[in-house]
């Protein structure tokens, strides 16, 4: 049936989500004043639908109205209670999310409410971790939703948003396997004696950089060997419907007698969380406090008892299909806590974490990345972490799920991965390079010893390690040499020629550029006596040195003879400032880079304070000059205000000073 589509507006930026669900409640009060019928409103998750239902239900509805919530997680009566028709003479306010798109009909509704955006997953491969992320949603998904008010008759779609602003939307959602973890689909194709993954007719190809680290992290779980070919254990992970990664870990629990407890590890981490917010305090980052709960245990946590109920029944499915005990090793002496940090490695290997030394609940990863606890949490003074669980998108992500784990069972479980020897390391309290023997775990520390005998090459890989930590600010930079860099960052942005200076290369090239002039020094404090200025200069030749010293001058030369340097510090958008008499008689705007860049001029008063900016000098004074000189004759009389001024001599002097000479 037709159904017509009524735009409100996009909810202020500012505190959008807040702000998103007081639109959407604001929305949902005007369709039922203004239409009849039942309303189905789109909304990006359970978070939103909970703070949108507590605006609608301290409103004052009408009585006969009644809201409810549907989404994946609710229990299968209260969304069958969403989805049946409403009793006679009632209304009904569904709260969904994406779930309702194209699933299902919801008898009554004639209305849709759309906040325009959802919530979907994302698998960032340079982290190794999967991310909701709230964003705009298709066209084609938006257009799905409005179709829900016209499937039993004509409807009414109500969007938060302008119709204008539609051409910004995306036509559809992205393949899901684009975005997706693929280390499920590498076990998969390993599973099928696929080694080219080229081989198959894809609708849309896997990326190759998700689905390569799907593939190292089945070679870390011992799934795949180094040609991908697939082993029995990982013959044996393909057969339980879970991630790989669990999958690992209830085999390799269950050969160790932790069977039980491994189920209802991997049911806690592939289900929503058995804990819910009370609005006061922060959920507990501890795992083992949630695999109590499941097993009946008191617990001081706020338990969520639909998805504890759920969770329960899915550990008991898995625990009939998992592999029943064939070894015995002496982790058998653990206790259950000690089980459940010890499996959580195991699914993790890349996420055991060291507490980092300074006071602070900082960690760092087995894949050398950042992870930070919440200071007031109980494992927030603990040495080491296995972490199931890490969200965020800053320097260092926030732990959500971990458990605590010993240095003696990780060295245990992974005594085939530790690596020991000597080696120079950046010590970032002395801010000096320190020689060490380590007993390591890829990036992790197990143990640290002084050492002797270092070699100069390890000494400076570390000294590098040091500068890469700290920043680039720690090198001896001066005004010459950072003019100079942003010259030559310039003349790269304009011709594609040159070395690219930016921080970002500088800072993953260090190998290249610096580290050949580190000989000889171990300490932050030796940096000082690098000559950045020839260090940089060396990565040009003679002939391309002339080239970028003509084509991006430092200096200027303007009509009235005077040599005025040139500012980069906008390397895309160079500026010359120059006082405005010393440009009398220029029509052409100046560049440089053979035209390529013209300069964004800085027209200054005789005080040098800004009059005007522009790239365009004739149209300057022909359409700006004449107000300018209106407003600054009578502030600056001794200097010259010419009525043409492009027929006047350009000058630095004042008038009263060229009279009396």
């Amino acid at each position: 049936f037709p159904v017509e589509t009524r735009y409100l507006g996009k909810p202020p930026v500012d505190r959008f989500e807040d702000n998103l669900c007081a639109a959407v409640s604001s929305a949902v009060k005007q369709a039922l004043r203004d239409e009849t019928g039942s309303i189905l409103t789109f909304l990006p998750g359970e978070g939103e639908i909970r703070q949108v239902e507590s605006f609608l239900n301290e409103s004052s509805l009408p009585g006969n109205v009644d809201v409810l919530p549907l989404y994946g997680a609710l229990p299968q009566n209260q969304q069958d209670q969403a989805i049946s028709p409403p009793s006679s003479g009632r209304r009904k306010i569904v709260l969904a999310t994406a779930i309702a798109e194209t699933s299902l009909t919801i008898e009554g509704i004639r209305i849709v409410v759309d906040c325009g955006q959802s919530r979907n997953p994302k698998f960032d491969p340079q982290s190794g971790m999967t991310r909701l992320f709230t964003e705009p949603v298709s066209l084609a998904s938006a257009a799905q939703r409005q179709g829900r008010a016209g499937r039993l008759e004509p409807g009414i779609c109500y969007r938060l948003w302008d119709k204008a602003g539609e051409g910004a939307f995306r036509q559809f959602s992205q393949p899901e396997i684009l975005d997706a973890d693929l280390a499920p689909l590498a076990l998969d194709l390993a599973n099928w004696g696929i080694h080219d993954p080229d081989a198959l007719n894809w609708l849309t190809p896997p990326p190759k950089a998700p689905l390569d680290q799907g593939q190292d992290l089945l070679q870390l779980l011992q799934a795949i060997d180094s040609k991908g070919r697939i082993t029995a254990h990982g013959r044996e992970m393909a057969k339980l419907p879970m991630h790989p990664r669990l999958a690992h870990m209830v085999i390799e629990g269950a050969k160790s007698g932790w069977a039980s407890i491994a189920c209802n590890v991997a049911a806690l981490l592939t289900n929503r969380d058995i804990t819910q917010r009370d609005g006061r305090n922060p959920v507990a980052v501890d795992l083992t406090l949630r695999v109590n709960a499941l097993g009946g245990e008191q617990t001081s946590l706020l338990i969520n008892r639909y998805a504890l109920s759920r969770t329960r029944a899915l550990a008991k499915q898995w625990l009939r299909r998992a592999p029943k005990k064939i070894r015995h090793d002496h982790t058998q002496g653990l206790s259950p806590d000690e089980q459940i940090g010890a499996l959580v490695a195991l699914a993790y290997p890349d996420r055991i974490a060291e507490r980092r030394p300074g006071g602070e609940s900082r960690y760092r990863l087995s894949n050398g990345k950042g992870a930070v606890l919440p200071a007031e949490d109980s494992l927030s003074d603990v040495p080491y972490l296995a972490i199931a669980l890490v969200g965020g998108e800053a320097r260092d992500a926030r732990i959500r799920i971990a458990a605590p784990i010993s240095a003696a069972i990780i060295e245990h479980l992974f005594k085939n991965e530790i690596r020991e020897g000597e080696t120079a390391a950046w010590d970032s309290q002395s801010r000096s390079v320190t020689a060490r023997r380590r007993k390591r775990l890829n990036a992790l520390v197990l143990n640290d010893t002084p050492a002797k005998n270092i070699s100069g090459d390890q000494i400076a890989d570390a000294l590098v390690d040091g500068i890469r930590d700290i920043g680039l600010d720690c090198l001896p930079w001066t005004k010459e040499v950072t003019g100079w860099r942003l010259r030559v960052q310039c003349f790269h942005h304009a011709t594609g020629n040159g070395p690219d200076l930016s921080d970002n290369t500088l800072l993953e090239t260090l190998e290249e550029w610096l580290r050949p002039y580190l000989a000889g020094m171990s300490r932050l404090q030796h940096l000082k006596s690098l000559d950045m200025l020839a260090i940089l200069k060396a990565q040009l030749d003679w002939s391309a040195l002339q080239t970028m010293d003509k084509q991006a001058p430092s200096h200027f030369t303007v009509p009235s003879g005077s040599s005025i340097r040139i500012d980069y510090t906008d390397p895309t958008s160079p500026v010359l400032p120059v006082k405005l008499q010393e440009m009398f008689g220029a029509t052409e705007t100046p560049s440089i880079i053979d035209g390529a860049i013209a300069l964004s001029i800085h027209l200054l008063s005789p005080a040098g304070r800004p009059l005007q900016i522009t790239q365009d000098l004739q149209t300057f004074w022909s359409n700006t000059y004449p107000q300018v000189k209106a407003e600054m004759k009578g502030r600056y009389p001794k200097h010259p205000w010419p009525d043409n001024p492009l027929a006047a001599l350009p000058t630095r002097r004042t008038k009263s000073k060229m009279n009396q000479k």
